[in-house]
């Protein structure tokens, strides 16, 4: 199977099993999941870049990942479960109270592709609303956003210039310097697998 195939459900079931047990584990020994790639099937074990989305009651509650795949798919939603309830900065470090409130949503990221541009009208013109992730760099300045955000910034011009905010820079900012990235991602959650066999 190729590493950009779509997981099977049971492949899907399995990470969010892997992302709630990470999680617990976090609450009660203060750590992470120690994952052996070796205990999951072959589609789970190649490098994959993932980002874990925690919200509870519809609000955002924690998001960590990387956009670089380095180590396990299974090992790396361990990794980011577990830091999205306790090291995300933007929030308080996830309670045992709140834990059964979560709903989790993994996305495993393709590897992403540099966009060829001369101007913002040709960037947002090359923009795929709903597809895209994007990741904007400007020399230290940077910033993602994945293609969920698409739902809540369905305008290519708001998408970008709210991911140049996200970066620190003004909304309209624009430079020959700037470079843009896409990717995709498979985006799935709890809802996603719970009635579908595959």
């Amino acid at each position: 199977m190729s590493s950009t195939e779509p997981l099977s459900n049971r492949d899907r079931t399995a990470l969010l099993e892997v992302a709630r047990a990470s999680i617990q584990h976090g609450l009660r020994h203060g750590r992470a999941l120690d994952v052996n790639p070796g205990d999951y099937p072959e589609t789970l074990r190649p490098p994959r870049a993932t980002f874990v989305t925690l919200e509870i009651g519809g609000q955002l509650r924690g998001c960590i990942g990387t956009l670089v795949a380095y180590q396990p798919l299974v090992c790396d939603v361990a990794a980011h479960a577990w830091a999205a309830a306790f090291e995300d900065p933007r929030f308080p470090q996830l309670t045992a109270d709140e834990f059964p409130q979560l709903d989790l949503h993994i996305s495993v990221l393709s590897p992403p592709e540099p966009l060829r541009f001369d101007s913002e009208e040709e960037l947002l013109a090359r923009l795929r609303p709903g597809v895209d992730g994007l990741i904007l760099r400007f020399r230290d300045y940077r910033a993602t956003f994945l293609p969920a955000v698409w739902e809540s910034l369905p305008d290519p011009s708001v998408f970008l210039s709210q991911l140049k905010r996200k970066a620190g820079l003004p909304l309209d900012f624009w430079s020959p310097e700037l470079r843009v990235e896409r990717y995709t991602a498979e985006y799935f959650g709890d809802a996603d697998v719970a009635d579908v066999s595959g």
